[in-house]
C-alpha cells in the first residue's frame, strides 16, 4: 500500500510555520530568516516532501517542460548534444521532450505543433534547414527558442533567431589545410545536406582552404553525403573505385567518416597508409583504438548545455529584447587516421 503523499500543509504543520512561509523558504524566496528557512528545509527533506509540479505550473503559468528536436538519436553527435541538454534543464528544474525528425520538414512541423500542444515553455531546435519556412511559426507563436549546430539563412530572421554553433567555415578550412600540410594534392570532399547552414558553412571554408592554396580537385571529389553513415559508404566505395582516386577523404562529419571507413576497409586499403581519412565533430566512437580518427571538435555536450541556458533566459526573462549568439571555436584534433604521426607536416 502507498503511504500518503507529503504536502505543503504538512510540512507547514511540522515546522509550526505558515504554509506562506514553507513556500518562500523551499522556492528560495525572500521574506524568511535564515535560521528558519534551514529549519524547514530540513524537515521537509526528513518528511519526503516532493513539490507538486501541476501546481508549480499553474502557480507560475509554465509547463517547466522544454522540447528538444534532433534528427536521429543513434548518431552519436546528437547523442552527446542530447545529454547535455538533458542535464542542464534538470539543473534549471525543467524536463526534456525529445522528438526525432529524421531530417524530415514535415515531422519537424509536426513537433512543433505536438510541443506547442503541449505547452512547453520553450523549443531547442537542431534541424532546421537554410530557407526554413517554419521558424516564423515559432516566432508569431512568441514561443521561446534557440537554434543549436545550424541556423536559418534568412536575413530577416537575422536578428530575432538565437542561437549555439561551431564555426563551421572554419572547421571546413582546417580540414582542408591539415591534409595539404601532410602532402596532399587529390583531396574527397564528403559535404553534408547542402541544405543546411552547418554544411554549406563547411563548405565554403574547404573551398576556401583549396584556393588558398592552390589546389585544384576535379568536381566529382566533391559529394554530398547528407549527414548520413550509409550515403558517405557509397559515396567513397565509389570515389575509391575510380580511375583516378583522392588520397585523402575529408568528410564533414564524424558519422560520414566512418560510413567512409568502411568502404575503405571492405576495399581492402589502409589507413592512413593507402588514404588519409578525416572528420567533424569529435565524437567519442572516433578516439577509440582502431579508429583513432582526425577530426575537428566540436563541443556538443556544451553546446546543449549552453542552449538551454540561453532558452531558460528566454523563458524567464532575464535577458529581455536580446537575441543570444555564440559561435564556438573549431579546433583540430590530430589522431592518427592520417598519418601525420609517421612525417607529420612536410609543407
Amino acid at each position: 500500500m502507498m503511504n500518503k503523499r507529503v504536502t505543503i500543509k504538512d510540512v507547514a504543520k511540522m515546522a509550526n510555520a505558515s504554509v506562506a512561509a514553507v513556500s518562500m523558504s523551499l522556492n528560495n524566496r525572500p521574506g524568511i530568516g535564515d535560521e528558519k528557512r534551514q529549519k524547514i528545509i530540513e524537515i521537509a527533506k526528513k518528511a519526503g516532501y516532493q513539490p507538486s509540479l501541476v501546481a508549480k505550473a499553474l502557480v507560475n503559468k509554465r509547463s517547466y517542460i522544454i522540447g528538444l528536436i534532433i534528427n536521429d538519436i543513434s548518431d552519436h553527435f546528437f547523442a552527446e548534444l542530447a545529454k547535455g541538454v538533458e542535464d542542464s534543464a534538470k539543473k534549471y528544474g525543467y524536463s526534456t521532450i525529445l522528438c526525432t525528425t529524421d531530417g524530415n520538414l514535415e515531422s519537424q512541423k509536426y513537433y512543433f505543433d505536438i510541443l506547442h500542444s503541449r505547452g512547453v515553455d520553450g523549443i531547442i531546435i537542431s534541424t532546421v534547414v537554410a530557407k526554413d519556412p517554419q521558424i516564423e511559426f515559432l516566432i508569431d507563436q512568441k514561443t521561446p527558442f534557440v537554434c543549436i549546430n545550424r541556423i536559418p539563412l534568412i536575413p530577416s530572421l537575422e536578428k530575432r533567431v538565437g542561437y549555439i554553433i561551431m564555426d563551421n567555415y572554419s572547421a571546413g578550412y582546417k580540414g582542408i589545410e591539415h591534409l595539404w600540410k601532410l602532402g596532399h594534392d587529390k583531396i574527397a570532399i564528403i559535404t553534408g545536406a547542402l541544405n543546411a547552414s552547418n554544411a554549406i558553412d563547411s563548405l565554403n571554408g574547404s573551398k576556401a582552404a583549396l584556393k588558398d592554396h592552390d589546389l585544384k580537385i576535379p568536381k566529382r571529389y566533391i559529394k554530398e553525403g547528407k549527414y548520413s553513415h550509409r550515403e558517405a559508404f557509397l559515396v567513397c566505395e565509389r570515389l575509391m573505385k575510380s580511375k583516378n582516386p583522392p588520397t585523402a577523404v575529408f568528410a564533414h562529419d564524424d558519422n560520414m567518416a566512418l560510413g567512409a571507413r568502411e568502404a575503405i576497409l571492405r576495399l581492402g586499403l589502409e589507413i592512413p597508409k593507402d588514404i588519409a581519412l578525416m572528420g567533424i565533430d569529435n565524437i567519442k566512437i572516433g578516439a577509440l583504438s582502431g579508429i583513432e580518427l582526425t577530426t575537428i571538435s566540436q563541443k556538443k555536450y556544451e553546446m546543449g548545455a549552453m542552449g538551454v541556458k540561453i532558452l531558460v533566459n528566454q523563458i524567464e526573462k532575464r535577458v529581455p529584447h536580446m537575441v543570444e549568439k555564440i559561435v564556438l571555436d573549431a579546433d583540430l584534433v590530430i589522431r592518427k587516421s592520417c598519418g601525420y604521426e609517421n612525417s607529420g607536416y612536410i609543407r
